[in-house]
């Protein structure tokens, strides 16, 4: 039978394991955009239940246990790949709590309700990944179970069962078989699976090969504690929002022009009965007197980026502080990485924006902090990336307030989602109305390869300039310039009307200007092409298509 702190241990041993070889994990993923990639993520989420485990004494039930990793995993977990790893686990220990001891039974049925609850969360399920591997471990290590209750010889089979559905992954999954890979997830999940095994059948503990286990926390903790020096991001001092009601047919398209002559970041929304303006500039006034002449003025507000900059450069930040949900209020928390985009997030109306995206996926505990701290009775989250979502999921349950997840993969889809709030109308048919706008944004990005790869018999070297639309790969090009122009082409039609081009790190300020200007006046000659420094990290450019 295993006892708690054996169960401790071997959880701990199966931690380390994956951290060990977390880099051998990333390198099989097939994609080469920059990710938060599969190891990494499935370690960082490991590592937060081996913090709170090795808190404990050695006269601790298997049940408790089992329910003190399931809840820092859940809590620490990060990237699709992490968040299922901690629904494994959450469901393992659904099976064994209120057990002293656990026999090979036990652990098989335990893994069962874990591959149950995993296949629930995910909206798809698909066949070829971790998900595979999780299923055939419990199917023969019950089947193991039924012969003999013995742990150890269950736990063997589980294992083995794990690597020989590994070995298959790449026949139910075409893409691996091209790239003669097996799946990440599941090599991961196998890796976790043996570290274990080396304690309950042997009584090692597998050792970390690293001192500084928290480093990838760390990095994070580094990236949210970096604060540009104001003066270098910020021309105009007011961030200025307003709302008017039409009443009048006067051209919004004029407005948006007089609003680029005296700022930047200038975003107008035309809908059918209101105008909302968003811009930053120094002579705030006129830009209301401007939007007066459209209707009448629904609602203000204008703020100092200087000034709410030297406090944020006072110091590094600190930790979120949990506030009371004022009952009615609706707030909005965001993710996003680059100095412009959080503080375009902010501008938009989030009381709290994750530090976080591409290659730094938060964890579910990162944004349910920021839920806790955002003074409302319902809270929508706005992920901005595919692979935050399901992270962001989790947290429903966790807050003391109503979480509304809208699935937005990418910050225009985010970006729209916000502009789209309407206060008069009630939390889910905001829910539904955002979505579907956000849904309807085009979405471009210029990267990079981060690893050599054949993608669509198409071989990418290392280093390579990317085009993506909608998150699929493209094209890819030698310059970032001549990618920016390739994918404009590819997305702006006809119908196109509204087009935001972000640039980020590494992109000068007149760089960008001139990749404005020439899709203003050689692709798009009739839209109005507006620019945004988001300052994000991965993507040179965002492009914007509505």
């Amino acid at each position: 039978m295993i006892k708690g702190s054996v169960l401790r241990d071997a959880i701990i041993s199966g931690a380390n394991v994956i951290e060990n070889k977390k880099r051998s994990v990333d390198e099989l993923n097939i994609f080469p955009v920059p990710d938060g990639d599969t190891g990494t993520n499935m370690s960082m989420t490991m590592a937060a239940g081996r913090k709170e485990l090795m808190q404990l004494g050695d006269n601790e039930p298997v049940g408790t246990v089992a329910a003190k990793a399931a809840s820092a995993f859940l809590r620490g977990a990060r990237g699709n790949s992490g968040v299922i790893t901690s629904l494994l686990f959450r469901g393992f220990s659904k099976g064994l709590k209120g057990l002293e001891e656990a026999g090979g039974t036990d652990l098989a049925n335990a893994l069962t309700l874990g591959v149950e609850a995993a296949y629930k969360a995910v909206m798809k399920p698909t066949e070829g990944t971790i998900l595979t591997v999780a299923r055939v471990a419990a199917e023969r290590g019950r089947v193991a179970a039924s012969f003999d209750n013995d742990p150890n010889h269950v736990w063997d089979e589980i294992c083995n069962a794990a690597e020989d559905a590994l070995e298959t992954t790449p026949e139910l999954l075409p893409v691996l078989k091209r790239a003669g890979v097996v799946d990440a997830g599941g090599q991961g999940l196998c890796l976790i699976f043996r570290g274990m095994q080396s304690v309950f059948r042997d009584g090692i503990i597998a050792a970390s090969e690293t001192t500084d286990a928290a480093a990838p926390a760390g990095d994070v903790d580094s990236f949210k504690a970096t604060v540009a020096q104001f003066d270098e991001v910020i021309n105009f001092t007011y961030c200025t929002e307003f709302i008017v009601e039409k009443e009048n047919t006067n051209d919004p398209a004029k407005l948006r022009t007089f609003l680029e002559s005296i700022g930047d970041c200038v975003v107008v929304v035309d809908d059918d009965e209101i105008i909302k303006v968003h811009v930053h500039t120094n002579q705030p006034g006129e830009a209301i007197s401007k939007g007066l002449t459209y209707g009448s003025l629904i609602s203000n507000k204008i703020e100092n980026m200087r000034k709410q900059h030297e406090n944020a450069g006072a110091g590094a930040p600190k930790k979120l502080e949990r506030v009371d949900p004022v009952e009615g209020a609706v707030g909005f928390v965001a993710v996003a990485a680059g100095e412009g985009l959080v503080s375009l997030f902010h501008d938009l109306g989030c009381e709290n924006v994750v530090s976080g995206g591409q290659t730094m996926n938060p964890s579910t505990e990162d944004i349910l902090e920021a839920v806790q701290a955002t003074a409302a009775s319902t809270v929508f989250v706005l992920p901005n990336n595919k692979n935050i979502i399901m992270a962001a999921e989790q947290a429903i349950p966790l807050a003391d307030r109503r979480v509304i997840v809208l699935p937005t993969r990418t910050i225009p889809q985010g970006l729209t989602a916000m502009l789209t709030f309407n206060p008069d109308a009630n939390a889910d048919e905001n829910a539904v109305d955002m979505f579907k706008a956000a849904e309807r944004v085009g979405t471009g990005q210029i990267t990079y390869a981060a690893r050599n790869s054949e993608f669509n018999d198409k071989k990418i070297k290392e280093g390579e300039i990317l085009g993506l639309v909608n998150g699929k790969l493209s094209f890819t090009e030698k310059t970032r310039n001549k990618a920016i122009v390739k994918l404009a082409k590819q997305m702006v039609g006809r119908d196109t009307s509204f087009i935001t081009l972000i640039y980020g790190e590494g992109v000068t300020d007149e760089e960008a200007e001139e990749t404005r200007k020439f899709i203003e006046n050689k692709i798009a000659k009739n839209v109005e092409v507006t620019l945004v420094n988001g300052g994000q990290p991965v993507y040179y450019y965002i492009l914007s298509v509505e």
